[in-house]
C-alpha cells in the first residue's frame, strides 16, 4: 500500500493536470479521462457514465452500510478579472494557482487519495464509494444525481467542498421560482383596474416581508429574494403579464414541496418552480463522521453556499481544504499544505469514524 506522503504527492501532481485540462460543466471528457488514469494507476476498477467515474472499494460487502465521498472536476468559467493562465497550474509561495483549484479540486484529489488510502483494507465496518461527478457547477441532469441510481443505499456520505476542513453540518436548499403576475393589456391612456405591475407590488412585499416559522439553529430562517422583475415593451402599453424570478435559500426545517405550498397559499399568481431537487441537507451533531471531527479539534458551521449535497437523501458533511471566498475568484488558488492536511485528516476522521 502506498503512503500518504506518496498518495499525497501523486494527488497534487493530478490535481496540475486537472488544472490545466477545461473542464468546463458538461465538457469534462478530458478530466474524466485523467481521473480513470489514476483509478488504473492505483489498481482501483472503476465504472463511468457521461462524464462521472465512480469505483468501490475492493472487499465491497452488501452487507454492511455504505459510505459516499464525493467531489466534482468541471469548473465554472473563469473570472474575466484573472492575472495568471486559469488553465495553467502555477505553483508560488507555497500557492496553488489555476482554475478549479480550490473548488473543487483540491478536495477532489484529496479524497481520491483517501479512497485509495482504504481501498484495499479488509474487514471495514463501512463500504466506501467514490464518486468524481460532473454538472456540480450548472446543478445539470447529468451529475450526481444521476448516478445515484447505480450506486447501493448510502447511509451517509462526505461531500467535498472547500470547508477549510470545517464541519459543515447543515447546507441551505435552494428553491428558484418563476411567477407570473396576470392581468389585462390595454394603452396606458385608458382606465384600466387590472395592471399586473400593480398586482405585483404586494405579491413582492408578501415575499420580502413573510418569515417562516421554523428558524433552524444550524442555517437561521428561510430566505426568499425577489432578483428579477419584467414587463412591458412600451411607455404607453399595459403590459398583460408582469414577471418575477424569486431566490430561496431554504433552512434543514422545511422540504422544497413544503415551501412551495406555503408560497402558492400566500401568492395570487401563477408560481413555477424551475427544479424541486436542491433540497437542504444536514446531518445530527452526534453523528459519528461529525463527533470524529470535533476530537480532532474541527469547528462546526451550517453552510448557505450550494452543492451536490442537495441531491443526496442520506446524512451528508460537507468537508474539505480551501476556502470557499476564493470559488469562482479571479487567480483562483489552494495553498499546497491545505491538500496536505486534508488528505491527513480525510484519514485520520474516517479511521476513527470506522473504530466506534
Amino acid at each position: 500500500m502506498k503512503t500518504i506522503e506518496i498518495l499525497t504527492l501523486e494527488a497534487i501532481d493530478l490535481l496540475k493536470a486537472l488544472i490545466e485540462t477545461p473542464s468546463f460543466s458538461s465538457e469534462e471528457n478530458q478530466t474524466a479521462l485523467l481521473i480513470e488514469n489514476w483509478f488504473t494507476q492505483n489498481g482501483v476498477p472503476f465504472q463511468r457514465e457521461n462524464n462521472n467515474i465512480w469505483a468501490f472499494n475492493q472487499h465491497f460487502d452488501e452487507s454492511k452500510p455504505t459510505l459516499l465521498l464525493n467531489s466534482h472536476h468541471d469548473t465554472v468559467k473563469p473570472n474575466q478579472g484573472y492575472t495568471n493562465d486559469p488553465f495553467e497550474a502555477i505553483v508560488k509561495d507555497g500557492k496553488l494557482f489555476g482554475l478549479g483549484s480550490n473548488d473543487a479540486g483540491g478536495c477532489l484529489v484529496s479524497l481520491l487519495a483517501t479512497f485509495v488510502h482504504f481501498y484495499g483494507q479488509e474487514n471495514l465496518p463501512y463500504n466506501i464509494v467514490i464518486v468524481a461527478s460532473a454538472e456540480e457547477e450548472s446543478s445539470g441532469k447529468n451529475g450526481l444525481n444521476s448516478v445515484l441510481q447505480h450506486l447501493p443505499e448510502l447511509d451517509c456520505a462526505i461531500v467535498g467542498e472547500p470547508t477549510l476542513m470545517q464541519l459543515a453540518i447543515a447546507e441551505k436548499g435552494l428553491l428558484v421560482l418563476d411567477v407570473i403576475v396576470k392581468g389585462t393589456a390595454s394603452h396606458a391612456a385608458h382606465q384600466n383596474n387590472d395592471n399586473p405591475i400593480y398586482k405585483a407590488m404586494p405579491i413582492i412585499d408578501w415575499f420580502n416581508s413573510y418569515q417562516f416559522e421554523k428558524i433552524s439553529e444550524v442555517l437561521g430562517p428561510v430566505k426568499m429574494t425577489v432578483t428579477q422583475v419584467n414587463a412591458g415593451k412600451q411607455h404607453n402599453v399595459v403590459p398583460a403579464e408582469c414577471h418575477l424570478v424569486i431566490d430561496i435559500r431554504v433552512n434543514d426545517c422545511y422540504s422544497n414541496v413544503e415551501i412551495l405550498e406555503t408560497v402558492k397559499t400566500h401568492v395570487q399568481a401563477e408560481v413555477n418552480p424551475r427544479s424541486m431537487n436542491l433540497n437542504a441537507s444536514s446531518i445530527p451533531l452526534e453523528h459519528g463522521l461529525v463527533q470524529a471531527g470535533i476530537a480532532l479539534g474541527r469547528t462546526t458551521y451550517g453552510s448557505p453556499t450550494l452543492s451536490d449535497q442537495s441531491v443526496l437523501s442520506c446524512q451528508s458533511l460537507k468537508l474539505g481544504p480551501g476556502e470557499t471566498l476564493r470559488s469562482h475568484s479571479a487567480d483562483e488558488f489552494i495553498f499546497i499544505n491545505e491538500i496536505e492536511e486534508g488528505i491527513q485528516l480525510y484519514i485520520k476522521i474516517l479511521t476513527d469514524f470506522f473504530k466506534q
